[in-house]
C-alpha cells in the first residue's frame, strides 16, 4: 500500500512538473514589438490558448509553432473607434438609397464581407456607431462573430442610435409619406427612458445619440436634444453599466453633450478652443473622423492632391489642430463604411498628415482606444492579455503607412491571416 502511495505521489509530482513546462501554442519572433505604448527591439511573444503568456527578450520556454517575422513589427490588433458595418461607400449607393432600398438581408450580407475585410486589415476590435436603419442587425452580426459563424473583429455595437423627432433622414418626401429612418426617434423624459432601455435590452453595448444634426436654417448643424434630455439618456445608460457617445458638430451641440456626461464626441467639426478645453477638463475624448469628410468631398468631385482644398477640408484641418493643441484625448475612428471597409488605416494616415505624432497615432489605435472603450484585456502586448495580435512589414511607429502591410492577424489566439 505504501509502495502504491509512493508511486501515486511520484506520478503527481511528474504531472505537476509537466504542467509547469507545458508548451505554448505559438512563439512569434519579429524584428521588434510595439506593445501598445512603446517599441522594443529583439523581443519575442508567446501565446497559449487565447492569452499572451510571455513578452520579452529572454524566453526560455518551448512552443509548438515558431513564426519568424523578419523585418516586421508585432503589435496589438488595431481598435477601430467609429465604423458602420452596415454601410458601404456613398459613391456606390447613396446613404438614402442604402436605407430605403437595400433590404436588411442584403445589408447584412454586405456586412459579412465588410467584417472580414477589416479583420484582414488588422482591425481586431470595432466600435459600430449605429445600424443606420437596419434595426439590430449589428447586434446579430456581433453574435455571429462571437459564435464563429463568420470571421470578423470583436464588435461593440450601438444598435439603432437615438435621434430627436424631425431631425434625421431620409427626408424630402410628401407629408403623407412615411419612410424608414436611419435611427430611432425619442423625445422627452418618459420616451427617452423607454427607448434607451429598449436599445439596451436589445443588445446595445453603448448608446449613441445625435446631439445635433443638419436641421437648422439652410441645413446648418444645430442642437437637437436639451441638456436635460441628454442627461436622462446618460443616467439610464450608466445605471446599466454602459456609456453614451454623441454625434456632434456644432459648438452648442458639443457643449450640451459634454455637460450631460457623454464619453466621446464624434466628428466635432465646429469645435472651438473653449470646447476642447472643456472636453479635456471633463475627460471627454474626441473622434474626428477625418477620412469620412475627405471621402465625401472626393465623391463630390474634389481631386485630392490636385485641386485646392475645399473649405470643408480646411476647416477640418483647423479643428484637428485645435484638438492637438488642447491635449484632448484623440480616438482613432474614421467612420469607415463611408469609405471602403478594409481601408480603415486611412484615418491614421490623415491624423499624422494633419499634425499628430506618428507614435501617438499608433497608441490611439491600440492602448488608448482600449482604455477609452473600457477594454482592460486588449490594446497591449502584455502577459495575461487576450491574444489579439498583428504583424506588419516595417515600423509603424515611424511610418504609419506600414499598417497597410499586414502579414499576420491573430484574434483571440486564432490565426486568421499568415503570409509568412
Amino acid at each position: 500500500m505504501r509502495k502504491l502511495t509512493g508511486l501515486l505521489s511520484a506520478a503527481l509530482i511528474s504531472l505537476s512538473v509537466f504542467s509547469l513546462k507545458a508548451q505554448d501554442d505559438f512563439l512569434f519572433k519579429p524584428k521588434q514589438v510595439f506593445d501598445g505604448k512603446e517599441t522594443h527591439a529583439n523581443w519575442v511573444v508567446a501565446v497559449k490558448g487565447n492569452r499572451i503568456t510571455y513578452v520579452g527578450a529572454k524566453y526560455t520556454g518551448q512552443a509548438n509553432e515558431v513564426i519568424e517575422l523578419k523585418n516586421q513589427t508585432l503589435l496589438p490588433g488595431l481598435i477601430e473607434g467609429h465604423s458602420h458595418i452596415l454601410l458601404h461607400p456613398y459613391n456606390e449607393v447613396s446613404w438614402n438609397d442604402q436605407v430605403l432600398k437595400e433590404s436588411i438581408a442584403e445589408r447584412s450580407a454586405r456586412a459579412v464581407n465588410h467584417l472580414e475585410a477589416s479583420l484582414m486589415a488588422g482591425i481586431t476590435t470595432m466600435r459600430d456607431l449605429g445600424s443606420e436603419g437596419a434595426g439590430y442587425a449589428d447586434v446579430g452580426m456581433k453574435q455571429a462573430v462571437e459564435k464563429g459563424v463568420i470571421p470578423g473583429p470583436r464588435l461593440l455595437v450601438a444598435g439603432k442610435a437615438i435621434v430627436a423627432t424631425g431631425s434625421y433622414g431620409p427626408k424630402g418626401f410628401h407629408e403623407g409619406v412615411e419612410v424608414p429612418l436611419g435611427a430611432e426617434t425619442a423625445d422627452g423624459f418618459d420616451d427617452l427612458i423607454r427607448v434607451t432601455r429598449d436599445q439596451i435590452g436589445h443588445g446595445a453595448d453603448f448608446i449613441k445619440v445625435y446631439a445635433d444634426y443638419r436641421w437648422g436654417p439652410n441645413g446648418t448643424a444645430e442642437a437637437t436634444f436639451t441638456i436635460t434630455e441628454l442627461k436622462t439618456i446618460v443616467e439610464i445608460a450608466e445605471s446599466s453599466g454602459r456609456y453614451v457617445v454623441a454625434h456632434a458638430s456644432s459648438e452648442e451641440g458639443m457643449r450640451r453633450a459634454i455637460d450631460a456626461g457623454i464619453e466621446t464626441i464624434e466628428h466635432g467639426d465646429g469645435a472651438t478652443p473653449e470646447i476642447f478645453k472643456m472636453m479635456k477638463e471633463k475627460g471627454v475624448a474626441f473622434c474626428p473622423t477625418l477620412a469620412a469628410g475627405d471621402a465625401i468631398t472626393q465623391y463630390g468631385g474634389w481631386k485630392r492632391g490636385v485641386d485646392p482644398e475645399p473649405a470643408r477640408i480646411a476647416a477640418k484641418r483647423k479643428s484637428f489642430k485645435m484638438a492637438l493643441d488642447s491635449g484632448v484625448k484623440l480616438v482613432f475612428g474614421g467612420d469607415v463604411g463611408v469609405f471602403p471597409h478594409g481601408e480603415n488605416v486611412r484615418e491614421l494616415e490623415m491624423m499624422v498628415e494633419y499634425g499628430m505624432n506618428t507614435e501617438a497615432a499608433l497608441i490611439s489605435a491600440t492602448s488608448a482606444n482600449a482604455e477609452q472603450f473600457h477594454l482592460d484585456q486588449l490594446g497591449q502586448i502584455k502577459a495575461g492579455f487576450l491574444a489579439d495580435i498583428i504583424a506588419v512589414q516595417g515600423d509603424p511607429s515611424k511610418d504609419i503607412a506600414s499598417l497597410k502591410k499586414v502579414s499576420l492577424v491573430m484574434k483571440d489566439g486564432k490565426i486568421y491571416k499568415n503570409e509568412n
